[in-house]
């Protein structure tokens, strides 16, 4: 089994790396990037410190290779957060040095295209955070969520337990962050679904694996930083969420299905999984076909466990990942599952 720690937390004054180890989006949009700085400043007490490739398109897989290297290494640094996501992060993996890495644990926070790297950190040793990137979650125009900001403040300066609270409203309809308007106002939120329990007559407590499915299936592909021997997570936790991709139930389904071959689903005692996204600007879908979407996407979710995993317990529609509010999970750190009780209970 991989031994895991919890990297020093940063506190308020320090200095904390921002990069982008997928896409150098902040280039292309530079007003979310631009006030999530703001609000690390202001709202959160920290400094952050940009690094070559941080607003790049197109920046090398070496290049962004340096930067991550350069900002575990640098000791005045306190931790690492994401920009944002993108696609092609598994090509940066083969660049890393594990070993300066392990040498110099920080607390790395991201999703989406960002589960590369939690992956790598897990397997490394170092607790990373699933959420939390300066573009998406900080530049939110308007105001942070404070379900969002406050996740967010104890997962960068706290230690300990943290309960986790269903959202009572929410949003995953994106505004143009090419339109200076955008910003003058905060996105409209719609009631949100209670947490739905499956399974639910026991407490589980293991650590988190998982993240972006999409992101997931392309690692399993590349058999790149999946552990050989699966025993490594019995009794674990799964996370599982999408992306604005959309994939349809039927690809969320095969997927699922592949990992029960492999042996994967069932060595997971609960699975989280996020809400789904249901809105995209390349799919942008009315109220009906959103809930129809998500529908599919559970069914999908219930046909595969039922299939490989029929005993895990399941809690659907958890605010994290690509929705708003967004929950900073632990990604190989520890987290509570009490059925009985209906809370989910992470250690940051």
């Amino acid at each position: 089994m991989t031994m895991i720690s919890y990297p020093p937390k940063p506190s308020p004054g320090d200095r904390v790396a921002v990069i982008s180890p997928g896409a150098g989006l902040p280039g292309l949009f530079p007003q979310p990037f631009e006030l999530g700085l703001k609000r690390l400043r202001e709202d959160f007490g920290l400094e952050p410190v940009e690094y070559p490739a941080t607003r790049t398109m197109g920046s090398t897989p070496q290049q962004r290779a340096d930067d991550i290297h350069a900002a575990f290494a640098d000791p005045d640094i306190k931790a690492v957060i994401a920009s944002i996501g993108g696609d092609d992060q598994i090509t940066v993996l083969p660049y890393l040095d594990r070993e300066l890495i392990r040498a110099n644990p920080k607390p790395f926070f991201g999703m989406s295209d960002n589960t590369n790297l939690l992956m790598f950190l897990r397997n490394t040793g170092i607790v990373a955070y699933h959420g939390g990137s300066v573009m998406v979650e900080l530049g939110r125009p308007g105001a942070m969520n404070p379900q969002t900001a406050d996740s967010l403040r104890a997962a960068l300066f706290t230690s300990g337990a943290y309960s986790l609270s269903p959202a009572e409203h929410w949003n995953d309809i994106n505004r143009d962050w090419a339109d200076p308007a955008t910003f003058d106002s905060e996105a409209e939120l719609r009631p949100a679904d209670p947490w739905s329990w499956v399974n639910a007559d026991r407490v589980v407590e293991g650590r988190t694996w998982g993240g972006c499915l999409e992101i997931l299936g392309w690692l399993l592909m590349a058999d790149r930083e999946i552990a050989h021997d699966l025993t490594e997570y019995d009794g674990g936790v799964l996370l599982l969420e999408t992306s604005e991709e959309m994939p349809s139930g039927e690809e969320v389904f095969r997927t699922l299905r592949n990992m029960g071959e492999r042996g994967l689903l069932q060595r997971f005692s609960a699975l989280l999984m996020g809400r789904a996204k249901t809105w995209s600007f390349e799919r942008p879908t009315s109220p009906e076909e959103a809930a129809e979407y998500a529908a599919e996407q559970r069914a999908a979710v219930e046909r595969a466990m039922k299939a490989y995993a029929p005993d895990t317990m399941i809690v659907f529609d958890v605010d994290f990942g690509h929705t708003d509010p967004q929950l900073v999970i632990p990604y190989g750190g520890t987290v509570r599952v009490d059925g009985p009780a209906r809370r989910i209970t992470v250690t940051y």
